[in-house]
């Protein structure tokens, strides 16, 4: 077998193994410290009888590649790179891994406020996080700012007079210079304690600025300090206290049930806990609980920005070494992963698999509800549209343009129709002049499907069905790219605004179904989600012209200094609410020239 000497030959060296089928499409990816010994152990019978996915990749790889690292590590990190790109059918990946959201501290400001940020800049801010969701960190940077009367507007010089914050003691009106930077960073130490969980810490550092405020009979500020403390205390007394060490440590299960796998993270800081998070992963096939702990690891830390010493887990993963390593340059200190087999840690574990069971068990309903109705649409959407296979993944592509400038086209995806929103792309359209719809829409269908032949990460996987935003002209246009390509076995349909008409390939006569179909109504719904992204897109698009044109009349604002502003803030609105010193802090802007800018919106305004 060609497979399995290939395998004979392969080096002892660490790297990533790459196994292929027989279509050329990537099945899993995975490292090994010796890549001979590792692969080799894919093809023993009782390797095969033992794990399901084992006998799977014996029966499905043709091919294998390989790609050499220096360690072990490297080995790890080039794998979670290749997962994310192809998403391999057997391995694992979290879900919407790239869009945690986090809280920003911007250091760099005499006067930091508390922001939302979706991922780490290289910049001189704190970050928190990741959270499980935009509604998590809302709710904390509230009660932050409940505790701390840090300053929620974006503009702190230029105004008359302090806002109402500023009277009912939620902000301490720096835009009235009524507080120090200095004053101002011990708040701002406080607020860093707090996010970071260190709760005991705080109120300590409270009390002492409390007993000194009164040594120096500030009655006022003492009883300030008395109120914020006792604030903070009755905030953070219903917090479960699990030990009374004070433990810094994650908690890790995993459950992996049929196609669906999850995993919960609780967070235990000082001895309490403090994040309980359920994290859902791509759908997946033969996974297990060691590999998937890996996964875990792997893409939630990552983009994690406060480590703990410890994390606990039901078992040890096979690169638990590699990840320790890896982990422990991140923390730049040690952390371990451990099985705890008695105790309150054992407790901590057993109860976030009691938490687990429960979210899973709910997932699983919805997800069995979810696909018997998913799967009855699009069964009905493939006799309706004349398709071979059911259309489980669906591309949808729509163009905008105002007056023929600034045409841009969308592409939305569905998958077991429902929204694949990380799958989402967006295209410029490029030499076309002028409304010309059916240019454009050939230009795009092009472009997507020449980066599906050169195997380009985002456009790799092809879908069982092109929906087109239009009538015959626009489908005719898409279905002639698509055959140039040899992409013509894709199933290919367009669907008309006006009057609701679907237009097949073939068929001179539109195909005209119930307002209440269900695969009409999957059509529209994807058509309609095309349409708004497309629009959002081209309203950016507008919006930065329009920030550029405005940047021109600035004496001082060249093209490099537009283009820095413009990725700056994005917007006129962003832009004209920052002051002087948030100007000057992007690069390549001075003092004076942020001045210019200052005033320049001020006069405007």
């Amino acid at each position: 077998m060609e497979l399995v000497e290939k395998v004979k030959r392969l080096p002892t060296s660490s790297g990533v193994y790459i196994f292929k089928d027989a279509a050329g499409e990537i099945i899993y990816v995975g490292k090994a410290k010796n890549l001979r010994s590792r692969v080799r152990s894919y093809f023993s019978e009782t390797a095969a009888q033992q794990q399901l996915k084992v006998d799977a990749i014996q029966r499905l790889a043709v091919d294998l590649e390989y790609i050499l690292t220096a360690t072990e590590v490297e080995a790890l990190l080039l794998e979670g790179q290749l997962i994310k790109k192809h998403r391999p059918r057997y391995n694992v990946l979290l879900k919407d891994d790239k869009d945690y959201p986090y809280i920003k501290l911007d250091l760099a400001s005499d006067f930091p406020r508390l922001e939302v940020a979706r991922k780490m800049g290289r910049d001189k801010a704190r970050y928190f996080g990741p959270y499980p969701n935009a509604g998590v960190v809302n709710d904390t940077m509230k009660l932050a700012n409940k505790l701390f009367p840090l300053r929620t507007c974006n503009d702190i010089r230029g105004k008359r007079r302090p806002c109402l914050n500023f009277h009912i003691r939620r902000c301490l009106a720096p835009c009235q210079g009524k507080v120090s930077p200095q004053e101002y960073r011990s708040l701002v130490t406080q607020v860093i304690l707090f996010l970071e969980g260190r709760h005991q810490e705080l109120e300590a550092k409270l009390h002492g600025e409390m007993a000194e405020a009164a040594a120096n009979f500030n009655f006022e500020k003492a009883a300030e300090l008395r109120d914020q403390l006792a604030a903070l205390t009755k905030l953070t007394t219903p917090q479960r206290i699990v030990t009374n060490q004070r433990w810094n440590l994650d908690v890790l299960a995993v459950a992996v049930e049929a196609e669906l796998a999850a995993a919960q993270l609780i967070k235990v800081r000082g001895g309490k806990v403090l994040g309980n998070e359920y994290h859902g992963f791509e759908q997946l096939e033969l996974a297990d609980a060691g590999e998937t702990i890996s996964a875990f690891i792997r893409d939630y830390y990552a983009e994690a920005s406060l480590l703990p010493g410890e994390i606990l887990v039901q078992q040890l993963p096979e690169d638990a070494e590699a990840l320790e390593t890896w982990l422990g340059s991140l923390r730049q200190g040690k952390l371990a992963l451990k099985v705890p087999q008695r105790g309150d840690k054992r407790m901590l574990l057993d109860m976030a698999k009691a938490n687990l069971a429960s979210h899973l068990e709910a997932d699983m309903r919805q997800q069995q509800e979810d696909q018997g109705q998913g799967k009855a649409v699009l069964e009905q959407l493939a006799v309706a549209m004349g398709l071979e296979r059911l259309p489980i993944r669906i591309e949808c592509y729509d163009i905008s343009h105002f007056q023929g400038s600034q045409t841009v086209a969308s592409m939305v995806v569905f998958e077991h129709g429902r929204p694949a929103r990380s799958q989402y792309r967006r295209f410029k359209i490029r030499d076309i002049f002028g409304p010309d719809d059916f240019a454009s829409m050939a230009q795009v269908i092009r472009r997507r499907f020449e980066a599906a032949k050169e195997d380009r990460e985002g456009f790799n996987r092809l879908p069982g069905l092109v929906v087109v935003d239009g009538g015959k002209g626009q489908l005719s246009a898409a279905l002639e790219q698509l055959t140039s390509l040899g992409f013509d076995s894709i199933g290919i349909v367009s669907l008309a605004k006006r009057e609701e008409e679907v237009f097949i390939p073939g068929k001179s006569d539109s195909l005209v179904l119930e307002r209440n179909d269900p695969a009409l109504q999957l059509l529209q719904q994807i058509r309609d989600e095309a349409h708004r992204f497309a629009i959002s897109y081209h309203r950016r698009l507008r919006t930065k012209e329009t920030l550029l044109s405005e940047l021109e009349a600035i004496p001082g604002v060249g093209p490099v200094r537009r283009t820095a502003l413009l990725r700056a803030f994005g917007s006129i609105q962003n832009l004209r609410d920052k002051d002087v010193a948030e100007i000057a802090a992007v690069p390549g802007v001075t003092w004076p020239v942020a001045e210019e800018v200052y005033k320049w919106f001020r006069k405007k305004k």
